[in-house]
């Protein structure tokens, strides 16, 4: 972005210097269906090509077409990239919500939309362009059926003359788009291209918006989360994939299944690796408590109502201690809820999941990068604890693209745990499944054909001893369950560690996830606004590790932010924390299902601090 001042023309005609914002959204409002997440890529990727830090929001309907979806970019010089309260740049193509759309921008705003709407007249304190889409495009694509489809591509060419966006990016992103489809990128191209030079030849630039070229992007990718998740499973060595289609974690699998037939062919020409779409959430997890029982690496995505049916198999492999993975990419619920819109809303349940006295070890990435190391720490936890590991994603970070560094190749080797081979039986003659010789509450365990008389064992869900042979004796129980919280305890000095920044401030903010990117900012916002600092730490994982506990004690007041209603990891938090600690903790919650923005969390926390 640019820091210098333009010369531009007011509505009257007059000649003035504007500066040019560093920071600015572009939202486009357009109707599911008709084919604008290609046109939102290609203008998201071409920002981007431009050396200029940005990010892309998504919101959409639940049902196939026909209701209205708002995409969000935002471009900035300082690389923030959570979502933006305000909007800048108003692109209205979807006649139900255009008058609205206008209505909700602030003043000095500016809206580019199709002619016939005449939104022009709605407001004179905003800066619009009317474009007649319809005629331009009938001069490009000839197939009156293709028109609504290649229409938005319109939209991207006259954004990119406005904005300033080099056509030369903008056909890279299109050629990028259309990699398979000559056909298809040519016709794109020329709606960008009409649409560039309408706006050359009409439309006169008042707008203090303009992209100017940075470095800031170089050596960077562009990716989702589930992707990014889906890369990371497959390095980790899943071999067993099971899952029911369900939003917002369907494309992990998706994307998962390609990767796989791409990299994990046998030199047979079959497959290493079994994918199995199960009738049903409660199937698909049972399977993956199955595939974890004979040795091999299991997983399955869902969402919060799988995650709900998935309750009693997860039981299950809590107290029969069987490996597995589970991704859960956050919705808004309860019920259906919104299942488009975004939410950390199944911490609690999650965390506590099945009836009962359970426990569960929860990962939280909060970025692309994450989802790909968490895949390979999720698993190496599994294996290593004998238990379900959850990974706690959710539909901003699962569904929209984000910017990254390239992803590290793996150095570390796969760790399968406590695991007994013939020789080592050879060696020790006998084991006990459920015995904790170690002391950290780890059992030892065998794999199914291990070629030893003493390998065999009962996986049980109903009461054992030690040697796992069925008991009902209170003593065997209490001690086995105290024994399966013992190996919990030990999980908090293998899980990631929190990210941690503290100075001389004693007050305190903790979140986790997605939730970071508006933190990250707002405690920008905060230290220039109102010289108010406050520290932060950012949760990686549960169960809590010594840092989350050494920061509340160090801090009067801590401010958790998340994005549910009943602050579910203050929750988890008081319960484990010392009693007089948790008046210290004090709740943000956002519920919306919008992505967090840091405006409102710094007016939140200077509410709450009386400023």
């Amino acid at each position: 972005m640019a820091t210098t001042d333009v010369t531009l023309q007011d509505a009257a005609g007059r000649l003035e210097r504007k500066p040019v914002v560093n920071d600015m959204s572009i939202q486009v409002a357009t109707v599911n269906g008709s084919g604008s997440q290609s046109s939102n890529t290609v203008l998201l990727r071409s920002i981007f090509q431009m050396g200029v830090p940005v990010s892309g929001k998504n919101l959409f309907p639940s049902n196939i077409a026909g209701l209205p979806t708002w995409y969000t970019i935002r471009a900035n010089k300082d690389g923030y990239i959570a979502r933006k309260k305000e909007i800048d740049f108003l692109v209205a193509m979807n006649s139900e919500t255009a008058q609205e759309d206008v209505m909700s921008l602030a003043p000095g705003a500016a809206a580019l939309y199709d002619e016939p709407l005449n939104l022009k007249s709605l407001r004179n304190d905003l800066i619009f362009y009317a474009v007649p889409y319809d005629k331009l495009v009938a001069t490009v694509c000839p197939e009156a059926k293709l028109r609504k489809l290649v229409k938005n591509m319109i939209y991207v060419g006259v954004v990119a003359q406005l904005l300033e966006i080099d056509m030369v990016e903008v056909e890279k992103a299109i050629r990028k788009q259309f990699a398979k489809k000559a056909k298809a990128a040519n016709l794109n191209m020329a709606a960008a291209q009409a649409g560039f030079d309408y706006a050359k030849a009409n439309l006169t630039k008042q707008d203090p918006f303009h992209i100017a070229r940075l470095d800031k992007t170089a050596g960077k990718i562009i990716i989702d989360g589930n992707s990014a998740a889906a890369l990371g499973c497959m390095f980790a060595g899943v071999t067993v994939v099971t899952w029911y289609p369900i939003t917002p974690s369907s494309s992990l699998v998706e994307t998962l299944i390609d990767y796989m037939k791409e990299h994990r062919i046998g030199p047979d020409g079959k497959a290493t690796f079994a994918i199995v779409q199960a009738e049903d959430e409660l199937a698909a997890i049972g399977m993956v408590i199955g595939g974890g029982w004979a040795g091999a690496r299991s997983m399955t995505a869902t969402a919060g109502p799988g995650i709900s049916l998935m309750s009693e198999f997860a039981g299950l492999a809590y107290y029969a201690e069987i490996p597995g993975v589970i991704w859960d990419i956050q919705r808004v619920g309860p019920s259906t809820g919104l299942p488009t819109r975004t939410s950390q809303g199944d911490i609690l349940s999650t965390a506590f999941l099945s009836h009962g006295d359970t426990k569960n070890i929860l990962l939280i990435p909060n970025s692309v990068s994450e989802c790909f190391e968490m895949a390979q720490d999720a698993f190496n936890l599994a294996e290593q604890f004998q238990t379900l590991v959850f990974v706690m994603s959710d539909l901003d970070l699962g569904m929209n693209n984000w910017m990254s560094d390239p992803f590290k190749y793996p150095e570390t080797p796969i760790k399968r745990g406590k695991i007994l081979s013939k020789e080592d039986l050879d060696k020790v003659g006998h084991f006990a499944r459920y015995k904790d010789v170690d002391g950290d509450g780890i059992g030892y365990r065998t794999l199914p054909g291990t070629d030893h008389p003493a390998a065999a064992y009962f996986a049980r869900g109903s009461g054992h001893n030690e040697k796992s042979q069925y008991s009902e004796r209170p003593d065997d129980f209490e001690r086995n369950m105290e024994r399966i919280n013992r190996k919990f305890e030990t999980a908090r000095s293998f899980v990631p560690r929190p990210e941690v920044d503290t100075g001389k401030s004693k007050i305190g903010i903790i979140a986790y996830g997605t939730s970071h990117w508006a933190i990250i900012e707002s405690r920008d916002q905060l230290r220039k606004e109102y010289n108010f600092e406050g520290d932060y730490l950012r949760l990686k994982a549960y169960p809590f590790t010594r840092e989350v506990h050494e920061f509340i004690e160090k801090h009067d007041r801590v401010y958790v932010v998340e994005q549910n209603r009943d602050a579910q990891m203050l929750s988890l938090l008081k319960l484990d924390i010392r009693a007089e600690l948790t008046p210290r903790l004090r709740s943000i919650s956002h519920i919306h299902g919008l992505p967090l923005d840091a405006r409102s969390v710094t007016d939140e926390i200077m509410t709450m601090e009386g400023k």
